[in-house]
Order: C-alpha cells, then sequence, then structure tokens
C-alpha cells in the first residue's frame, strides 16, 4: 500500500511543488512516492487520520512509535491535500510533541516540516499563531519552528512580519518563565532568523525584543549562551559589527517600546526585567543613550515607587558604574545627568524610614552612592552643589544597623572629602569628625579601618583659615578620641591609629605632644607614643 517507487520512475508536475517535495522526502530516506500511492492514500486519509490519531498517544511506548512514524510517511503522500485536516494534525502534534519517548517527538517534528513544505503559509500560520496565542506553550513552539523550516523561505517572505509580531507579543514571550518554553521560543526565532538570511532585516526589532525578553526570564546560564549565539548571529546576516552595533540601530525603538509602561513597573513587571537585560547587554550603547535612560531610572528610583523594584534597580545601577568608562560613560557625558539623578533618587532613598526593606534600599542607595564616587566620574562641581545634603545624608548612615552600610558610609565621606579639596569649611568639617570617631569604636574592624582612612582625608582637608585658637576645643577631643585607640587591642588598629595622628600632628603639633605625654604611661605599651613624639619632634625640626 505504501511502496516507494525506483528513483527513475518522473514525478507528474502537480499543482504542488515537486522539487521540494522531493526534497523533503530525503527526510524519510525515500523518494517521492508514486502517483497510484499518492492517490490512495488521498481518498483515504479522512478514515486513517483519526486511528492515527488516537494510536499515537496509546499506552504502549512501541504503539506510539510506529503511529507517529506512520503519520510523516502519510504527510509524504498526501502532500497538499492534508491542507483540509490541518486541525486534525496540529492538535495531534502538541499532543505527542511532549511524548516521554524522543523517538515519538523527532518523527511528529519531521511531520511538521512536511507540513511546512506542502500546506500554504496563509493557512498553517492562521491556524498555529490562533492556538498559540490562545493557550501558549512549549509544544506549540515546538511544531511552529518545524513548520518554519520546513517552509520555503520564497513563500514564507510575506508574512514573516506577521509571524515576528506574533512571537514578540506580550502574551506569548512572556507566557512562561519555564525553562522548557523558553527554549522552544528560542529554537523559533533562530530558525526564523535563519530561514530569513540576509532579509532578516525587516524584522530584526522584533526578534530582539523576543531575545531580550528570553534573557529577562532566565536564570539558565546556558539558555543564555545560547541567546547571545543568536543575536551574533541576527547582527551577522544584517552585516553589522557585532551586538554592540545591533543595539545600537535598534535603541530608540527599544526604549521607546519599554518606557511607554514603566510608570507602572513593579518589581514582578517583565518589562522591568526587559529594562535591566538591555542596560546590562547593551555595553557602550547605552553611553549614547543616557537622554531615554535617566529619566526613567530616575522615575522608577522616586521613593513613591515600589520597594523591592528600587532595590533591583539600584543594584543594576551600582554594577554599571562600576564599569562606567563601558557603559554609562561610555561617550563623557554622564556627568551631564548625575545632578539630578542625586537629587531625585539617590537623596531621597537615603532618608531614613522605619523597617526592614527601607533599611536595605539606603545599603543600596549608599552602594549606588560609593560606586558613582569610585568611578571618578562626579566632576567636583556637582558634587560641591549637593555637598550639604548629601554629606547630611552619608553621615546619619553611619548609625545604621548593615555594617557594609556603615564601611562604605565612611569610604564615602572619605571620597566627598578628597573631591572637595579646600572647599569645605570649618563648621562642615566640626560637624563630620565626631560621628567617624564613634565609628572606631565599631564592634567590625573593617568599618573601624574605614573611619581611619575617612579621618586621615579629614586631617588632610583642614583648610588653612582653620583656626587653631578658636577652633581648640574640637581639636582636643579629636586627637584625645583617636589616644585612646592608639592603645587599641588589635595591633592593625594601633597601625592605622598611628598613621593617622601622624597626618594630623600637622595641624597643632604642640596641642598633639601634650595630650601624648598625659596618656604615655597609661597605655600598655608606650612605643606607639614615643613613635609619635618623635615624629611630632621631625616636625618642629623642619619648622625651625
Amino acid at each position: 500500500m505504501f511502496g516507494m517507487p525506483s528513483s527513475d520512475v518522473e514525478l507528474p508536475n502537480l499543482r504542488c511543488r515537486p522539487s521540494l517535495m522531493m526534497d523533503k522526502a530525503a527526510i524519510f530516506l525515500v523518494d517521492r512516492p508514486n502517483l497510484g500511492c499518492r492517490e490512495l492514500i488521498f481518498r483515504n486519509l479522512s478514515k486513517i487520520l483519526p486511528a492515527i490519531s488516537r494510536d499515537i498517544t496509546d499506552w504502549v511506548a512501541g504503539t506510539r512509535i510506529k503511529s507517529s512514524q506512520l503519520l510523516g510517511v502519510l504527510l509524504l503522500h498526501a502532500e497538499d491535500h492534508i491542507t483540509q485536516h490541518m486541525e486534525l494534525l496540529l492538535s495531534t502534534l502538541y499532543r505527542t510533541c511532549s511524548d516521554e519517548e524522543l523517538q515519538v517527538v523527532q518523527n511528529c517534528l519531521k511531520s511538521a516540516e512536511l507540513i511546512g513544505t506542502f500546506v500554504s503559509p496563509e493557512v498553517f500560520l492562521k491556524l498555529i499563531l490562533t492556538s498559540l496565542q490562545k493557550a501558549p506553550g512549549p509544544t506549540h513552539l515546538m511544531v511552529l519552528a518545524s513548520v518554519i523550516k520546513g517552509c520555503p523561505g520564497s513563500l514564507l517572505a510575506p508574512h514573516r512580519p506577521t509571524l515576528a509580531d506574533a512571537l514578540a507579543h506580550p502574551d506569548v514571550c512572556q507566557a512562561s518563565e519555564k525553562l522548557a518554553f523558553l527554549e522552544q521560543l528560542l529554537s523559533c526565532v533562530q530558525t526564523l532568523v535563519t530561514q530569513c538570511g540576509a532579509d532578516v532585516g525587516e524584522i530584526s526589532l522584533q526578534l530582539l525584543k523576543v531575545l531580550l525578553t528570553i534573557q529577562a526570564l532566565t536564570s539558565d546560564l546556558q539558555l543564555n549562551d545560547k541567546v547571545v549565539e543568536v543575536q551574533g548571529l541576527l547582527s551577522r546576516l544584517q552585516g553589522l559589527n557585532g551586538l554592540a552595533d545591533l543595539y545600537r540601530r535598534h535603541m530608540a525603538e527599544l526604549m521607546a517600546w519599554l518606557s511607554a509602561s514603566h510608570q507602572q513597573w513593579t518589581s514582578y513587571s517583565v518589562e522591568r526585567l526587559q529594562f535591566e537585560t538591555l542596560l546590562l547587554q547593551s555595553g557602550p550603547v547605552i553611553g549614547e543613550a543616557l537622554d531615554l535612560i535617566m529619566p526613567i531610572l530616575t522615575d522608577c528610583l522616586h521613593p513613591s515607587k515600589d520597594p523591592e523594584m528600587r532595590l533591583k534597580l539600584f543594584t543594576v545601577v551600582s554594577k554599571l558604574l562600576l564599569k562606567a568608562g563601558d557603559t554609562l560613560n561610555s561617550q563623557g557625558r554622564l556627568a551631564d545627568h548625575l545632578q539630578a539623578f542625586l537629587t531625585d533618587a539617590v537623596l531621597p532613598n537615603l532618608l531614613w524610614h522605619a523597617g526592614r526593606t527601607a533599611a536595605a534600599i539606603r545599603t543600596v542607595a549608599i552602594s549606588c552612592l560609593w560606586a558613582l564616587l569610585h568611578s571618578e566620574v562626579l566632576p567636583p562641581a556637582q558634587l560641591l552643589f549637593v555637598r550639604k545634603d548629601l554629606m547630611a545624608q552619608v553621615v546619619a548612615a553611619l548609625d545604621e544597623d548593615s555594617k557594609m552600610t556603615r564601611q562604605m558610609a565612611c569610604q564615602i565621606i572619605g571620597s566627598i572629602l578628597l573631591l572637595c579639596t579646600d572647599q569645605l569649611d570649618a563648621e562642615t568639617l566640626n560637624t563630620v569628625y565626631p560621628e567617624l570617631l564613634k565609628r572606631l569604636d565599631d564592634a567590625s574592624d573593617d568599618v573601624r579601618g574605614a573611619a581611619a582612612q575617612a579621618l586621615t582625608m579629614w586631617f588632610q582637608r583642614v583648610p588653612p583659615d582653620y583656626d587653631r585658637t578658636t577652633y581648640r576645643g574640637h581639636l582636643e577631643f579629636l586627637y584625645r578620641g583617636l589616644l585612646v585607640h592608639l592603645d587599641d587591642p588589635d595591633s592593625n588598629i594601633q597601625m592605622a591609629i598611628l598613621g593617622v595622628l601622624k597626618v594630623g600632628s600637622a595641624i597643632c603639633p604642640s596641642l598633639l605632644e601634650k595630650e601624648v605625654e598625659v596618656v604615655r604611661e597609661k597605655h600598655r605599651t608606650p612605643w606607639f607614643c614615643d613613635e609619635l613624639l618623635q615624629h611630632i619632634q621631625t616636625l618642629d625640626g623642619s619648622s625651625t
């Protein structure tokens, strides 16, 4: 009944495409069936297909395998006559592509390729995309990828935009975060990219949206690597020089796509994940789109927005700032946006509010500020503009419960002192050192070390017009506090404080010498006091 003809049999010129049918017959390692067999199958297909559809889901694995093989043979014989049976065929393939037997799945995917060869794209896309939009699942995507693979590119070409729009629709590409679904979604995109070839440019934006969505939803590293490979293929087929050019080409459209809904984002919004993925993946290109990116960041980091979302966005910004030259500041224009970012996003999130979530937000805001100062992209002029408010909030962070927050607050104060040089007045300096002095009693040695470094910078930034007589009480209090820790049980802290006092001795050597002589006999080891006195005498000798 299903006999195959010899290779020298002449193929009749039917309305279906003979050359393509011969190519697809090669999937099953056979030539095109002869006319008699094809006519026999066509006349009885309506009777055979329901039985195969039933047996292909049989509980016996062998029955399912034989039925899946038979289905492919029937489609090979029926050719374009299968069009009238598409609904039954597709529903059968949707069920069987989730079969636990790999051979059943492989046979059914080959059958789906034959559907792509014999059935008009207008027909199969209408049926498949309708089902995909109603109840998207991995099996629908598996069938779609195979059908696209089997369809000739010339026939599929007019339908590419419709297909790409369907895949990029939120109801499809955001339907599930499960790995199986995302893998099959990627398979569809990869097949479509390969099918389009050099003409992929017309749907490049839609496909890039899908690829960004897959990256945003998955935490699987292997899948992410595959996405990057497909992005590279998408770039090469368009003659672009790498992923940066691909993102550069579509950045304006991508930002318009994401910004349309950013006012409604929460920590659960897929659009937020897409935005973060775009920032992290596009590299130096985001430095060219700061006019589009920074307003979104500032709006989404407003204190009225979802706390969890602010936590995640601050973390992303911190990562970008640590490599500012290759990301946000790739064009050297980040400084133009920093004053508004500090005033509207960072400072409001440093204000104290009760609760663990609020404390976590203050921690990530401090981390972001530290990364910003560490990146050295903040001009001193802009820092001076916000230094009072900024210093007040950072000093308040020295009393946070989080060790990390306290340590970074000390480091930030040191950085502010470094950047502001001689621009800080005596009143500002006198409000900072008592809080730093308290941190020398911190339970964490890391915080104590950071406080010692900040105090060193404090002494270095004392201006020439700092009146030693008027502010003598401040200097006495500071020297005495430091001398207490010069006798610390931890030798590392002792050495750090010794370094601070050596720097600070230049402010008022006589006062410090007097204070050292008072406490020298009270210390467990006088070596550090003697070392400090010797240093002060060196200063006196050099001044003489």
